[in-house]
């Protein structure tokens, strides 16, 4: 009941959002604001709020835990509130209206639903977690992720790899390879799969492009990192102090719970793809932002999918599966205060040359104008480690031309570069990719010592980084 309340309430909450936007005439909300007019300095709340989620869990985890919205909040004011004493309240009420209609509740209600359906379903029976079966689950999951999209097989799948592991004592290898593969690299083969690869379906890329053409790419790293894992998982699998005495988990056969939730994942992705596919050329403009009949649709279906799921759901399965609104909250606000103060950063990458952010503008083009697929791979890599790699994918999308008839073609290799950084260095730290900090979340909650933020990057670094070097010099030359 407490669920579904708490479910209640936030349906309530959207449409009154939307209402109250409403009643703001569309002349009161300006253009987006002019990336050129813009210092570096402006990036200093998104600097500010990426180095609370970095630092605050380690040196003060009690105040982070009770407070982290606000904290959230708090950054996202310190642009806000600049930018309209200097660039008027239009444009700062603009900015925070487009990056919530356009991108960030789209981003939430799909994150929503693939966490609530994906966690209705429970997958009973004692699986024991050997090297061998701890690789063929992330094998399975990482295969699922180009299909159900990296955040629902991330939840559907990381409750029974935790289960599976329950009885051994250090597993945090498996959730940070968890968190690189099926959260990450498994995405990368179809517009479902990731959201920076759904962003150019809709531009205009061919759905089956990016599976004809970043296939080796995927497969070279996915198959090296389950090699990398089965040799580690192996290691500590033989020692004999690493296993608990008994396991918790009783012995008994596999089977499902929650079964109709997977009719409802097969509906979310009919509704992502009726909405790249669909184009009745009807929108509406709310707070002046435009908002198309097909994505309103594809939204508002999606809350539907949700209730339908917490409703129909059996409450063993979600009881099964220690269901809780505590890993879809925190990325909920944090995100909201990273989609707004990454405004301004976005803004800057836009402008170009011409922007504070010229130097990375300049670093992936020769002295002929060409690109440079090498730097195309680590520049939209680098920025995806620590921006949403969704709007990192576009900004380098648009600065190799942003034609999708040549970037298929002419350009392939480009767009093959740009579509494997943004993907696959999402992985680099935990706020890369949202399933990321989903999967940390949950792992955290049932009891799992995760590292903290530098932590986990010295994972990233010492594992993904010498492959994506390797990469380099195999297919961006």
């Amino acid at each position: 009941m407490q669920l579904r309340a708490r479910l209640t309430a936030s349906l309530l909450a959207l449409p009154a959002l939307l209402g109250l936007l409403a009643l703001f005439p569309a002349s009161c909300f300006a253009a987006e604001i002019d990336g050129r007019l813009l210092t570096a300095w402006w990036g200093i709340p998104f600097a500010g709020l990426l180095l609370c989620i970095a630092l605050c869990p380690l040196f003060t985890p009690a105040l982070w835990h009770h407070h982290f919205g606000k904290i959230a909040l708090g950054w996202a004011l310190a642009f806000l509130l600049p930018c309209a004493a200097f660039f008027g309240a239009g444009t700062a009420v603009g900015g925070a209206a487009h990056a919530f209609l356009a991108e960030y509740l789209p981003f939430i209600i799909l994150l929503t639903a693939l966490f609530v359906v994906a966690g209705g379903i429970c997958v009973q029976g004692n699986l024991h977690g050997t090297p061998a079966l701890n690789t063929a689950i992330l094998a399975i999951g990482t295969v699922l992720a180009s299909f159900m999209g990296t955040t629902g097989a991330s939840m559907l799948m990381i409750r029974p790899m935790i289960r599976a592991n329950d009885d051994r004592k250090h597993v945090v290898h498996v959730i940070v390879f968890f968190i690189f593969l099926v959260s990450n690299a498994g995405g990368s083969l179809t517009p479902l799969g990731d959201p920076p690869l759904f962003l150019g379906f809709l531009k205009g890329v061919d759905f089956g492009w990016t599976i004809r053409n970043i296939f080796p790419e995927t497969l070279f790293l996915c198959a090296a990192l389950l090699v990398i894992f089965f040799l580690l998982d192996q290691h500590f699998y033989g020692k004999e102090d690493e296993r608990l005495a008994q396991d918790p988990t009783p012995d008994t056969r596999l089977s499902f719970t929650g079964k109709i939730n997977f009719a409802l994942l097969a509906v979310i992705v009919g509704l992502v793809l009726m909405s790249g596919v669909w184009k009745p050329g009807i929108a509406f403009h709310v707070a002046g932002v435009e908002v198309e009949l097909q994505n309103l649709v594809r939204d508002l279906l999606l809350l539907v999918v949700i209730g339908v799921s917490m409703a129909a759901t059996p409450a063993a399965a979600r009881k099964g599966n220690e269901f809780s609104w505590g890993p879809i909250q925190e990325v909920g606000k944090l995100f909201a205060g990273i989609f707004i103060t990454i405004i301004p950063v976005i803004a800057m990458l836009r402008a170009g040359e011409a922007g504070a952010f010229a130097p990375v503008v300049r670093a992936v083009t020769d002295s002929a104008g060409q690109p440079v697929n090498a730097m195309y791979f680590w520049a939209s890599g680098f920025l995806s480690s620590f921006l949403d790699n969704a709007p990192t994918y576009l900004v380098f999308f648009n600065t190799a031309g942003g034609d999708p008839a040549v970037l298929m073609t002419r350009l392939g290799e480009t767009l093959a570069a740009i579509s494997c950084g943004s993907v696959f260095m999402g992985a680099n730290s935990y706020i890369g990719n949202a399933p990321n900090m989903m999967v940390k979340s949950i792992a955290e909650e049932r009891g799992i010592r995760m590292p903290s933020f530098f932590g986990y990057m010295a994972w990233s670094g010492a594992v993904l980084v010498p492959l994506f070097i390797l990469m380099t010099f195999i297919f961006f030359r």
